[in-house]
């Protein structure tokens, strides 16, 4: 008789699909990012993420009970000032939004991660990730300022500061600005491999900050690069970078994956919003089942390589592994 093998008696039902599962989602996975503006009583849903919300600081005290209570351990801020100028004065302002929402968020759940997005982009008014010096982006002044928006959060109480902006050498200007501060507790979770993708336009649009003349791509990735990749991680870990990232992650789940067989450390990717946008909006034409479509895609994230998942589902993915 021939000897037939037989995978599929690991499929035969579900509870047996359960007990040989290679790649299971937790709560704990889950980074929730949120977007805090300037003013009084605002929540206003953001138009191209549906379910996500501008909140002033007044109104994130019901938002945080809600993520704590889902067991969510982490969030992500992003601001969104008033104000905007060519050196970005207000990111590393003492009284800035991300930094009153980094002190309220510590007031109402003093356990809750709070990972801040270090960038200059929402806070100049050119829109671009650091100082323009005759038309470029100039790299090492910019830098510097970045190093010193992170100092202002942990400042504020951040317990992760997160750079986004792919200068060269921003990782070793904060963790010794952090350092010579006293803040050699705070960690840094490094935006390493951050290409210069087209998934990111609803983001955009939710925090202002598309930038006013040319593109970023003389300082964030190109699609296209591989090898790139490991170089800038390599960088970013050398100069004391405490977590590594990979953006955007679904269109770049090689990328995570060659990141964690190269590289013993803590792996984030971000489902970024055009990643999210885009089931959202199949989900609403009756294309796609939201739910089982959202989980295979978080599923493949984790599956890649990625032990963090920074993610505008975190919320309806937490409830829908709770069973709610």
């Amino acid at each position: 008789m021939t000897l037939v093998n037989r995978p599929r008696r690991l499929r035969v039902s579900g509870a047996m699909r359960s007990l040989v599962r290679e790649t299971v989602l937790h709560v704990d996975d889950f980074v929730y990012p949120l977007f805090v503006v300037e003013g009084e009583n605002i929540k206003s849903e953001i138009s191209s993420m549906p379910g996500n919300y501008h909140y002033s600081v007044d109104q994130l005290k019901e938002e945080i009970e809600e993520i704590s209570e889902l067991g969510i351990k982490a969030v992500l801020l992003f601001g969104l000032p008033e104000h905007k100028d060519s050196r970005a004065s207000q990111a590393y302002y003492d009284q800035g939004v991300v930094q009153r929402a980094v002190r309220e968020i510590k007031r109402i759940n003093p356990a809750l991660l709070v990972i801040t997005d270090v960038c200059m982009c929402q806070y100049t008014d050119h829109g671009h990730c650091g100082v323009i010096e005759e038309s470029y982006v100039a790299n090492d002044v910019s830098a510097q300022i970045i190093a010193e928006i992170a100092l202002s959060h942990a400042k504020a109480g951040a317990d992760i500061v997160a750079p986004s902006d792919m200068m060269d050498g921003r990782i070793a200007a904060i963790r010794s600005t952090l350092d010579e501060n006293g803040y050699t507790e705070v960690s840094i979770m490094s935006y390493s491999a951050k290409y210069a993708s087209a998934f990111y336009g609803p983001f955009r649009a939710a925090a202002n900050s598309a930038p006013q003349f040319g593109d970023r791509k003389t300082y964030q990735m190109d699609p296209g690069n591989s090898d790139e990749a490991l170089r800038e991680i390599s960088l970013d870990l050398q100069e004391g970078a405490d977590f590594i990232m990979v953006k955007p992650a679904l269109a770049y789940l090689d990328i995570i994956r060659r990141a964690k067989d190269y590289f013993n450390v803590p792996l984030a990717a971000y489902n970024v919003s055009g990643e999210y946008a885009m089931l959202k909006a199949a989900a609403e034409k009756g294309y796609i089942d939201e739910k089982a479509t959202a989980l295979e895609m978080l599923t493949a994230i984790k599956r890649a390589g990625a032990g963090i998942i920074i993610t505008y589902y975190a919320k309806e993915a937490a409830r829908w592994i709770k069973g709610e």
